[in-house]
């Protein structure tokens, strides 16, 4: 059993200015699209080049902000969203979605392969296998501010988050961070390299992040305004993520096909 050592979220002070550690993780998220895209973008054949991978990242980047602060108020804080609308701009009492900031980067994808005149997926296969280094940076982010933390567990590895409690808990937000982050990311990129059909890579990132993320939702506190939906123990996370897992594999599916047409 391990207490959580309450690191304190601001990572650095500088006057009136605070760091947050969550921000200094959405910045090496965004440094690692930013080095890893470039160097993929110098790769033969690649439809991408420096300056696209720029705008990827700083696109994607509105899209991940806004749309996951969207998908958090509707998803998973619509009374608190309805009884005050003006909660959507207080973002210093935290509140991000995935699956809105997800919706927000195709949206992003989608209007620059409009513009650069590519097929979408070619777009989205080239960004899925980075998405991961930000998945993982965010989760360690989760830990370091306490939050999002796991169910009650009597395994060794057990943390006590004494802000919550004195009883040890899965450290859920390590485990996301391992299954979304690293494996997620070393999947991908084993997977691209064997040149498969494009949308694929898209599929499989869909597929992978959501077994990924259905699995933590059972070791994982549901958020207290929600609770769980059915049979004490489904959640929010697993509800959006059952359609991610099935249409990843619809595209995974009907890329093969095509393919051998």
């Amino acid at each position: 059993m391990f207490i959580h050592p309450q690191i304190d979220p601001v990572a650095l002070s500088i006057g009136p200015l605070k760091v947050h550690w969550y921000g200094l993780m959405y910045v090496l998220g965004f440094l690692g699209f930013l080095i890893i895209g470039k160097l993929r973008a110098k790769e033969p054949g690649s439809v991408m080049d420096a300056d696209r991978v720029d705008d990827m990242m700083f696109w994607g980047a509105i899209g991940v902000v806004l749309g996951g602060r969207t998908g958090y108020m509707l998803f998973y804080n619509l009374k608190g969203l309805v009884a005050d609308p003006l909660s959507f701009f207080q973002v210093w009492d935290g509140g991000m979605s995935f699956h809105g900031g997800l919706l927000g980067v195709i949206l992003a994808m989608f209007l620059l392969a409009r513009k650069w005149k590519l097929n979408f997926f070619q777009v989205s296969d080239f960004v899925a296998p980075l998405v991961p280094i930000g998945l993982g940076a965010g989760r360690i982010g989760n830990f370091i501010n306490a939050e999002l933390w796991g169910r009650h567990t009597d395994l060794p590895w057990g943390v006590v988050f004494p802000a919550v409690d004195d009883m040890p808990r899965h450290p859920s937000q390590l485990y996301q961070a391992f299954l979304e982050g690293l494996v997620l990311f070393i999947l991908l990129n084993w997977f691209r390299k064997l040149s498969p059909p494009v949308g694929t890579i898209s599929g499989l990132f869909l597929a992978g992040y959501g077994v990924a993320r259905i699995l933590a939702e059972f070791v994982r506190e549901p958020d207290a305004q929600i609770g769980y939906l059915a049979w004490g123990w489904v959640t929010e996370g697993q509800v959006l993520s059952l359609p991610m897992v099935l249409l990843g594999g619809v595209f995974m599916w009907a890329a093969y096909k095509k393919a051998k047409a």
